[in-house]
């Protein structure tokens, strides 16, 4: 096989119907009462990345960056196209999958039986997740509590113990105190050593540069640029440079141009399994009223 990720001809679309019957009425195949329109975060990307590989990626706020990572962490399926990945995804955001009114000492747990792990498990890495995160008391405080960077300390500090295959760092290390940020480092290179495959996104050439041997540059929904740390980075800071010598109308005009464009409809096959059909629809409401009332007929029974 001789690839540790390959991402084909990836679209990721996103509904973007306003009001919430326009949401509920594109769920079904057969009434298009009203045709949705979509915004193609991600339009046909593809590129493969071997073992051991660390891939920088990078692109101006809101070019798709984070849509990717989360293809490739599989939070999200794509739209259309396929991500084939050799072996196991921990994707670290700031705040990524913990949930709000939980404390850390929940997350941390939950997260890592949504790993796969068992009690045993959790218990032997349970101290070293929080000592790594450095939060001391916080650990037993809710996730609302949290500021950003406390939130992506956890994040990190219970991914790096789950042991990946392959890791996703979104912004993760561009939160928080610096001494955290080199500790972060610091664990990034040893996986690095044992050969682990990382994607990496930073808004910094200079972190990328150190961290990253590719790099995937992504222009709105596009891959602009795939290959080589060095030659990559070049054109794209000669693009930024560029860029901030417009003025801030010729910014946004740019952007708004960038982004009607992904609002057109690519030549693509948008797969069945994104819409449901009414019959399905009907029936899963008509199972919901069962058990539903047949709950409330059991409960009535034991009153």
């Amino acid at each position: 096989m001789g690839y540790k990720v390959k991402v084909d001809k990836i679209y990721k679309a996103f509904d973007m119907n306003i009001s919430k019957i326009d949401k509920i009425l594109s769920l079904f195949s057969l009434g298009a009462i009203k045709k949705e329109k979509r915004f193609y975060a991600l339009n046909d990307i593809s590129f493969t990345v071997d073992e051991g590989d660390s891939v920088g990626i990078i692109g101006l706020n809101g070019s798709g960056k984070s849509t990717l990572t989360d293809l490739l962490a599989e939070v999200t399926q794509p739209t259309s196209g396929t991500i084939d990945i050799n072996g196991t995804v921990s994707l670290i955001a700031i705040g990524a999958g913990l949930e709000q009114d939980l404390t850390g000492v929940e997350n941390i747990r939950l997260k890592c039986l949504m790993h796969g792990l068992d009690d045993g498990k959790i218990d032997e890495i349970f101290d070293d997740i929080v000592e790594f995160s450095e939060l001391g008391e916080f650990i037993h405080q809710p996730i609302r509590t949290y500021s950003s960077g406390m939130k992506s300390r956890l994040g990190f500090a219970i991914a790096v113990q789950m042991d990946p295959d392959i890791l996703i760092v979104d912004e993760a290390l561009a939160v928080g105190d610096k001494t955290f940020s080199q500790k972060g480092e610091v664990k990034i290179k040893e996986f690095q050593e044992q050969g682990k495959t990382i994607f990496f996104i930073s808004h910094a050439p200079g972190q990328i540069k150190q961290t990253c041997n590719k790099v995937a540059w992504i222009q709105f929904g596009k891959l602009e640029k795939f290959g080589e740390t060095e030659h990559i980075l070049e054109e794209y800071e000669s693009f930024i440079e560029n860029f901030n010598m417009l003025t801030k109308d010729e910014q946004k005009q740019y952007r708004e141009k960038m982004m009607d464009e992904q609002s057109k409809q690519p030549d693509i096959k948008i797969k069945k399994s994104d819409k449901i059909s009414f019959s399905t629809v009907l029936s899963t409401i008509f199972l919901l009223l069962f058990f539903s009332g047949s709950v409330i007929l059991h409960t009535l029974n034991i009153l």
